[in-house]
């Protein structure tokens, strides 16, 4: 087993078994987002997009939180800035990039929830391909209790995974969701006890940092293409991508491994 660590204060990147696992690391803020985490974790999705060692991603929070969403307390005691209208627009663009990396990258993302997800922390959340909580899990949009409209993709994600009418009730009530409430309506895959989330979602991300890449990159493409193109574009791109992954050594070996009866070896 191979393992490499890189630490900065805010954010935590661990690389184990091909998984990139980072922690947002300000639990006395309940993971509170700061500008420190977002570039960051910008940087660090970046890498990973083209880094042959890693074939998954995680992301998740230090202590009993994930991401309690942008920091308020920061909001509120913020100072006048010396940036016009746009530079405010273009520097939160550039951070919801990260929703971005984390929904359309090749590599399967996971977002692995304990305690609160709100506000920006859900949105993020949202965006991964994956969402896996233990019972302690508390989900919600929060955005209005603060005065704001929202950000980071969630206006996009929520209305796929729970429809218009409930995207428009949980945006507009801010309800807190539990992590049951959260699993009956899709926001979340699965719901684990808290001793078992960890282990379980590793072993997960770890299996799929180990499978078939092209394939698996082939058939988030075509999951991403479906969320707006017409049936006959879809089965265009699916016709297309799964005769190339026909051409791989992934698929030969795949076919081989199948019919030697012993699980296949996936080259990296």
């Amino acid at each position: 087993m191979q393992s490499s660590n890189t630490q900065t204060p805010q954010l935590i990147r661990n690389v184990k078994d091909g998984v990139l696992i980072l922690t947002i690391n300000r639990p006395e803020r309940r993971n509170a987002m700061s500008p420190e985490i977002y570039a960051s974790m910008h940087q660090a999705l970046s890498s990973a997009v083209e880094d042959k060692d890693i074939g998954a991603i995680v992301l998740t929070g230090s202590g009993t939180a994930f991401s309690a969403g942008g920091d308020v307390a920061r909001m509120a005691g913020a100072t006048a800035e010396e940036l016009s209208y746009e530079q405010k627009i273009a520097r939160l663009r550039g951070r919801a990039r990260i929703s971005e990396l984390l929904h359309t990258m090749d590599k399967p993302t996971i977002a692995m929830i304990r305690g609160p997800a709100v506000g920006a922390g859900l949105s993020i959340a949202l965006s991964c391909d994956m969402r896996f909580s233990d019972t302690t899990a508390r989900l919600g949009t929060a955005f209005l209790n603060v005065g704001l409209s929202g950000d980071f993709g969630g206006h996009y994600f929520l209305p796929k995974l729970v429809g218009m009418a409930k995207a428009r009730e949980l945006y507009l009530t801010a309800p807190i969701l539990n992590a049951q409430e959260s699993l009956s309506i899709g926001l979340l895959n699965q719901v684990f006890e808290p001793e078992e989330l960890e282990s379980t979602v590793m072993a997960i991300a770890s299996k799929l940092a180990r499978g078939p890449r092209t394939a698996m990159a082939y058939m988030k493409q075509n999951l991403n293409h479906a969320l707006h193109a017409s049936l006959s574009e879809v089965i265009d791109g699916e016709s297309w991508r799964h005769i190339r992954c026909t051409e791989t050594e992934d698929h030969k070996e795949a076919t081989q491994a199948y019919v030697e009866k012993r699980p296949p070896n996936f080259a990296r």
